[in-house]
Parts: C-alpha cells; sequence; structure tokens
C-alpha cells in the first residue's frame, strides 16, 4: 500500500512525441523532462522554484505542495500543508521566500518557505474578499499585496501594517491581475472581457481606463515591462495586444487557438510570449516581429464592392428586388462585404491570424506567400491547460493541465 502511494505521489519522466497536422510544424519542440503526478484534486496553479529543482502546487483538495526533485529525476513532496479552505491560486518570490495564497472564501494567507524547501511557515491572514480569489501579486518594492475575486473587487493591503488601503469594484467577476511596479499601475481583467487600468496610490485607486477589445471573459494576463505591452488571454480564443506605452489602446489581435486561452507567460529576454488553452496547445508568439494593428470593423448598409443590400437594409431590397444578404468582415481592410465578394481565405501572420480567416477578393490578391510566413510555433502538450509558469533563465516552462498533472518541459530551444 505504501508502495503504490509513492508511485502515486512520485514523477514519471517519459517523452512526448505529438505534433497538430492542421498547424505550422516548427523544427524546434519542447521537450517533455517530467510528469508530477499525485496531487489528489485539481490544482488550480504551480509555480516553478529554483531553476525547476523544486515546484510549488496548489489544490483543491485544500493542499499547498513544495515537489523536490531527487537524484532520480522525480519529483517528490518535502511539503504538504493543508488549509481550511481551498487554496485558489498563488505567488511567490524565490529572493524572500514569501508566498502568498488567494483562498477559495476570500482570504489572502502569506507564508514564509524554508530555505531548504522543507516547511512553510504562517505570517499574517489579510480578510480581502467575500468569493474566490482568482488572482493574487505580491509587491516587495512597496509592500503591497494586492488580489482581485469573484466578489468583482480588486483590493491591496499594507504587507507590513495589513492595513487595507483601498479598492475598486470591477464590471464582473475580477479573473486576472497584472502590476507594474514602476508606475503603480494595475490591470484588473474581469469576467466580462474588460480590462480595468488603475493608479495605486497610499490613499486609494484611481481609474485610468477601461480597455474593451474581448467578446469573451478575460482568463489571463501577461505585462511587457520594458515596452510596455499588455497581453490578454480570452475565452474568445484570441490573444491581445494592447500599446499601454504608446496610449494606442489595441495594437494586435494574436489569433492561434481553437478553444478558450487560459494561460500567458511572457519572456522579456527573448521577447517570447507563450499561450496556453483548452486545446492541449501552447503557441510560442515571436514578439520581436513587426506586426499590423488589427483593423476596425466598418458599417455599411451594402456591400461595399458588388453594392448589394444586407439582410436589415428593407428599403434597399424593396427598391432592388433582392433579397438581402448576410453582413461579413474582411479581417485584413475591416470592410462590410457580402460572401460573395469575400469567398476567400487566407492566413495573415503579420496581423495576428496563423489559421485562414476570411478576406474580400481584392486583399487576397494582394497577400504575397512571404506574408504567409507563420510567426508563431504550434505545440501540443496533450493536457488541456490551466496555467503556466516559465524560468527564461533556465529555459523551463511548467503547464497545469485539468487532468491534475503538471509537466515541466526544456524550451530553451525556442526561446531565442
Amino acid at each position: 500500500m505504501i508502495q503504490q502511494r509513492r508511485r502515486e505521489m512520485a514523477a514519471e519522466i517519459k517523452p512526448i512525441r505529438s505534433s497538430h497536422p492542421t498547424k505550422p510544424i516548427s523544427t524546434d519542440r519542447p521537450v517533455l523532462v517530467s510528469k508530477i503526478e499525485g496531487s489528489g484534486d485539481d490544482v488550480n496553479a504551480a509555480v516553478l522554484l529554483n531553476g525547476g529543482t523544486a515546484v510549488i502546487s496548489v489544490s483543491d483538495d485544500k493542499s499547498v505542495r513544495i515537489w523536490q526533485r531527487r537524484d532520480s529525476g522525480q519529483y517528490w513532496p518535502s511539503v504538504c500543508h493543508f488549509l481550511t479552505y481551498i487554496p485558489s491560486c498563488l505567488h511567490y518570490k524565490p529572493d524572500t521566500k514569501r508566498l502568498f495564497l488567494g483562498l477559495d472564501n476570500g482570504t489572502v494567507i502569506e507564508f514564509t518557505v524554508a530555505q531548504d524547501y522543507n516547511s512553510i511557515n504562517q505570517v499574517r491572514e489579510y480578510l480581502s474578499h467575500q468569493s474566490r480569489v482568482t488572482d493574487v501579486i505580491f509587491c516587495p518594492a512597496s509592500e503591497w499585496v494586492l488580489s482581485a475575486a469573484r466578489d468583482k473587487f480588486f483590493v491591496y493591503h499594507c504587507t507590513e501594517s495589513g492595513r487595507r488601503l483601498g479598492g475598486h469594484q470591477c464590471s464582473g467577476w475580477c479573473t486576472a491581475l497584472q502590476y507594474d511596479a514602476k508606475s503603480k499601475h494595475t490591470f484588473v481583467g474581469d469576467y466580462s472581457g474588460q480590462i480595468t487600468m488603475l493608479k495605486l496610490e497610499e490613499t486609494g485607486p484611481q481609474v485610468i481606463t477601461v480597455l474593451k477589445g474581448h467578446n469573451g471573459s478575460i482568463r489571463s494576463l501577461a505585462w511587457d515591462i520594458d515596452r510596455q505591452l499588455l497581453f490578454s488571454g480570452s475565452f474568445d480564443q484570441s490573444v491581445i495586444v494592447w500599446d499601454i506605452g504608446g496610449g494606442k489602446g489595441t495594437a494586435f489581435e494574436l489569433q492561434g487557438h481553437t478553444s478558450k486561452v487560459s494561460a500567458l507567460v511572457y519572456g522579456s529576454r527573448s521577447h517570447q510570449l507563450i499561450s496556453g488553452g483548452e486545446d492541449a496547445t501552447i503557441v510560442f508568439w515571436d514578439m520581436k516581429a513587426s506586426r499590423q494593428e488589427t483593423p476596425e470593423w466598418l458599417q455599411a448598409d451594402s456591400c461595399q464592392y458588388c453594392e448589394r443590400p444586407f439582410f436589415w437594409n428593407i428599403r434597399a431590397m424593396m427598391d432592388q428586388k433582392q433579397i438581402g444578404l448576410r453582413q461579413h468582415h474582411c479581417r485584413k481592410c475591416g470592410k462590410a462585404v457580402c460572401d460573395s465578394c469575400s469567398s476567400k481565405r487566407s492566413c495573415i501572420p503579420i496581423m495576428g491570424f496563423e489559421f485562414d480567416v476570411r478576406v474580400c477578393d481584392t486583399c487576397h490578391s494582394t497577400i504575397s506567400d512571404q506574408d504567409r510566413s507563420s510567426l508563431a510555433k504550434f505545440h501540443e502538450v496533450k493536457h488541456s491547460i490551466v496555467s503556466m509558469d516559465l524560468d527564461e533563465e533556465a529555459g523551463i516552462l511548467l503547464t497545469v493541465g485539468q487532468d491534475r498533472v503538471m509537466k515541466i518541459w526544456e524550451v530553451s530551444s525556442l526561446l531565442n
């Protein structure tokens, strides 16, 4: 019985050999180094420690575990600490060994992690929310802990005094956070698909703007601190890149997933954005490449090429004695067109469309084979992704799946 339990808790090392036939095939591939299995329930989040020699995970069985890699290459839990409520998210600062957990009941708990990763000690509780905490971030420069939850509130506390500094109510469940420590701006994604940008002060937050562009709930956010770009992944299967530093709002879209985008991580050195989704695929986006902004969709009562009326243009249908047509849009120019005038399909990687999308016949004739060259690399990971973590210096990626398995990948060849 003990041996069986140990086999369940240990990690297996298995290679991965798979590719998606409908996506561009790249020569460089992630290499599966380890699999960590043995969590008693769904894993909600996990982070890499010390170059991948250890992993912290939280799961629905109310546990926080620290898994350490042994000489055999397998991972075994050196800490298995059970809480009163389910830990739903985490944030860890390796330089100070401070761990923050968001719980299902709305509480945020601060721990310190032992130098040898063999124990954790509780420091303080923050009564932050009335429902499940969805994301938490600790900023050591200001000694603030930021949290967002399903009660629609973003709040932040002082970790030195435990005092609540301020909060803001969003339009829907808060689902994701990012924070720029230098400017003290935070970004709060919510279930309605909006992102609220706030300026944080000791006296409370100030609303700067609300970013609207997604047709589905925000699931994950990532931040490019150097170029001041915000990346948002959504249930609408897209990633939007927001030019915050340039003050332009929406810069362009990245369309590469066939299901909900559930996790984003960004490599600041390599300028690689990695997105993971419920389609069991991770996509490496080259953010050094020059890209074009997605055009706004134009509105018209008739096709902007053949001038046949759309189905709501009753007067024109009567005058022309024609049945109205369904309206479509060219993804390249944004014009409102009918099906006959947009019968072609093409990928447009420079605009973020890695799959074939509808384009008008005029634009299709201007797209060259070079324009169709992919700017992303696609890889199957064989589990629907819940969250990810990247150690860019060590060149390893951690994926957490809905199958209760954590996988560690060697990705240094892709971070160039």
